[in-house]
């Protein structure tokens, strides 16, 4: 019932599309229960094949492309699919390849992540996540996030509404729903969009070729504490010339409690469905038709409203076409349309104190793209091709009824932006050992500024002003681009050094959002930034250890601060605090390094370390919300049918912080000190096909809070905090089906 209360707000025309892909999905499912008895049942609980692979070999090929254009430069595909360290409870996941991280995002994690994208991530060694409530988190890479790490939902760009950020991109992540999530460290690639700084979140669902009528299920259910339920149900069903496939998420949690047992304000609930289509007239071919739909509310413990809708619409098509000529290998190309309305108010999700009040931003977001593979001979790959997005956004406001009621109001466009760029990513490997990759972007990017005015100051100091920069448009030619050489050594090691620079324009919420230092509007005067970043690092692939060493120096030009709390005139003898954005450059090094060895036939044991230290060089103080130094420690043992881990996280204190100064996400608050968090947890596998995770994250009941995390509110009936605590003592269980 949760899950069609949610889900009938939104568009009804996608709710025919997922009910016919459910149809389809289950009549393949049942048609061919025949063939399905006759052959043996491959499918772990995880969702894949025991040999690692998702669908047949032509299916890897589509998935892949090649092993020269994606990055298995290290040895044979056979050999890296032989060593397997994937454990049941992802706690850490190791970087296996140069600067890239992979993990499944339907595999319980620890600690139990929220029901989004940005908390799926934290287990990954440099991620952080900024805690605003219970869910909706925004996630950084090495102290970067927001829009210096580009987020990609299968190939799109989604962008939220709200000028707060109470919906990031990964907002609207329902994780269960996608096959694997890579993150690419740092400005190595230029194939993912403009801007990725930090780096680049991919968010992938995989497709496939089905040579023979196969029906797949996976369903799973979480239940914790803080009467927090998960379902999720996935059926897809194909033949050789097309698949249909549906998905289902229902998530929900009350508010949870800190260590100290008080309650933080963050209760939610969202839900999400979708479905594809795809012809596949051969082997090689690939058309795709998608739509996905979502909504939820949220409550948030960092400011004085929350979310009751995020409402998105989503419709995508994909082409894909492979085993071209001897010269172009493939063909990818698709387009796709996003929609987000988004909801926060005073009165639904809290006891409001004064007058009922509403905002309603909108976002629509169109784009497509194009990528070409070229391999002209068997050493050489290219990757070209473009990309546009264009986005426009717009708002509304007033009370929850009466004349002033903001639902019959008409949207005003605030701002609008579109950018068109083009790329190419050259590889060339001189033999097993030694390869280069180089990549160049270019892109060209235009927004105009629509607001007619400013509102400015709060309660008796309010006041609504003529925007200086109304109407006005600007243009910017962005260059990115990258080299990179990589060396495999001694069968089972990787070297790599690289030098990338990405330069990005300022985002709706540092242009749109911001005054400067002399004026309410920052839109014609805030630079683009550019980073110039050193890249260098090690992986160690072998049966019984992997470890990796990651290490990076970059200087960072007109680098976009936030300050908040700065003051301004406002009229004879007074002043009036604001946000403002102004560039400083700055620098940024650090690392990750972590290590991983099965010292016994079941017992493992890892580790894994992270550091940014970062500086604001024109300023000579620190740069805003870098996080401190961060450890895990973990010990495992499995014996194939049980499993029992203990998760050991260290992060020390941060005494580097600058006073109101920091990002789109947050502004620094004081000094933070260190803490413990010790987890544990298990599994069991019942068969091939079931298997039960659980655990209990922060076990003895630490009250802390991250470094990065925003401040509490005064929210009645609920204690105010300093920063917002993370969860106190929190025991969950998953169950996981798979059948195939």
């Amino acid at each position: 019932m949760a899950i069609l209360s949610i889900l009938s707000r939104s568009n009804a025309r996608l709710s025919k599309l997922t009910a016919i892909a459910l149809f389809l999905s289950a009549s393949v499912l049942a048609a061919h229960h025949e063939d399905h008895n006759s052959s043996e049942s491959q499918l772990t609980a995880g969702g894949c094949h025991d040999d690692g692979s998702t669908y047949d070999d032509a299916a890897n090929d589509r998935n892949s492309s090649s092993d020269l254009t994606h990055g298995n430069r290290s040895g044979t595909k056979e050999k890296q699919n032989a060593i397997s360290f994937e454990p049941v409870v992802i706690t850490a996941p190791i970087m296996q390849t140069p600067l890239s991280v992979s993990f499944d995002p339907k595999s319980p994690q620890q600690p139990l992540p929220a029901n989004d994208g940005a908390a799926l991530l934290k287990a990954v060694a440099g991620m952080s996540v900024t805690r605003k409530g219970g869910i909706d988190g925004d996630p950084s890479f090495r102290g970067m996030g927001a829009s210096r790490l580009n987020i990609s939902l299968d190939g799109e760009q989604i962008l939220g509404g709200c000028g707060g950020r109470m919906d990031p991109p990964t907002a609207y992540v329902f994780p269960d729903s996608y096959d694997r999530v890579t993150i690419l460290k740092g400005p190595q690639s230029v194939i993912h969009g403009a801007g990725s700084s930090a780096g680049s979140v991919l968010f992938e669902r995989d497709r496939g070729y089905y040579a023979e009528p196969t029906r797949k299920a996976n369903l799973s259910a979480t239940i914790a504490s803080f009467d927090r339920y998960e379902e999720f149900a996935a059926i897809e069903g194909g033949f050789e010339y097309g698949y249909a496939k549906t998905a289902f998420t229902n998530a929900k949690s009350s508010d949870y409690k800190d260590g100290d047992g008080e309650k933080v304000h963050s209760r939610y609930q969202r839900a999400s469905s979708s479905a594809a289509f795809g012809w596949t007239p051969n082997k090689d071919t690939l058309i795709e038709i998608s739509g996905a739909q979502s909504d939820g509310e949220a409550a948030y413990a960092d400011r004085g409203m929350d979310g009751s809708r995020f409402a998105r619409e989503n419709y995508g098509i994909k082409f894909e076409k492979s085993a071209i000529s001897d010269v172009l290998y493939e063909i990818k190309a698709q387009a796709y349309h996003n929609y987000i309305d988004h909801v926060m108010d005073n009165y639904s999700l809290r006891t409001s104190s004064g007058m009922a009040m509403a905002s309603n931003p909108d976002r629509k977001t169109r784009g497509g793209r194009l990528e070409l593979t070229f391999t002209p001979t068997s050493s050489i790959a290219l990757i070209a091709g473009g990309d546009l997005q264009t986005n426009k956004h717009t708002g509304r406001s007033g009370s929850n009824t009466g004349p002033n009621y903001y639902g019959d109001k008409e949207r005003v466009e605030d701002a609008r932006f579109q950018d068109y760029g083009v790329f190419g990513e050259l590889t060339f490997q001189a033999n097993r050992e030694n390869t280069l990759i180089v990549g160049a972007r270019s892109d060209s990017w235009k927004s105009t500024d629509k607001r007619q005015s400013i509102s400015v100051g709060s309660g008796m100091s309010a006041a609504t002003v003529a925007n200086p920069t109304a109407d006005k448009t600007r243009d910017e030619n962005l260059i990115s681009g990258f080299i990179r050489y990589e060396r495999g050594f001694l069968d089972n090691g990787a070297f790599y050094i690289g030098v990338g620079r990405s330069e990005r324009a300022p985002d709706f919420w540092e242009a749109i959002n911001k005054e400067s230092e002399n004026s309410v509007s920052v839109f014609d005067s805030i630079e683009t930034e550019k980073t110039t970043q050193l890249d260098v690092g090690l992986t160690w692939n072998s049966e019984d250890l992997q470890s990796f060493a990651s290490l990076f120096y970059g200087k960072i030009e007109d680098y976009i601060l936030i300050q908040s709390q700065y003051e301004k005139p406002a009229g004879m003898m007074t002043t009036r605090s604001a946000t403002i954005a102004r560039n400083v450059d700055a620098t940024t090094y650090g690392g990750e390094a972590g290590v991983s060895y099965r010292f016994a036939p079941n017992w493992k044991s890892a580790v894994s370390i992270a550091y940014t230290r970062s500086q604001n060089d024109d300023d000579d103080r620190p740069l805003g919300q870098t996080p401190p130094l961060e450890s895990r420690l973990n010990l495992d043992w499995d014996d194939g049918e049980w499993s029992i881990g203990a998760l050991w996280r260290l992060v020390a204190s941060q005494n580097r912080y600058s006073l109101n100064e920091g990002n789109i996400v947050g502004q620094d608050l004081d000094k933070a000190g260190g803490f413990g968090v010790f987890s544990i947890n298990g599994a069991y596998r019942w068969n091939k096909s079931v298997q039960i995770a659980f655990g209990v994250d922060n076990l003895f009941d630490k009250t802390y809070a991250e470094f990065i995390s925003k401040g509490g509110v005064m929210v009645s009936g609920y204690e105010q905090t300093d920063r917002v605590n993370e969860p106190g003592r929190t025991l969950w269980v998953k169950a996981q089906i798979a059948l195939d």
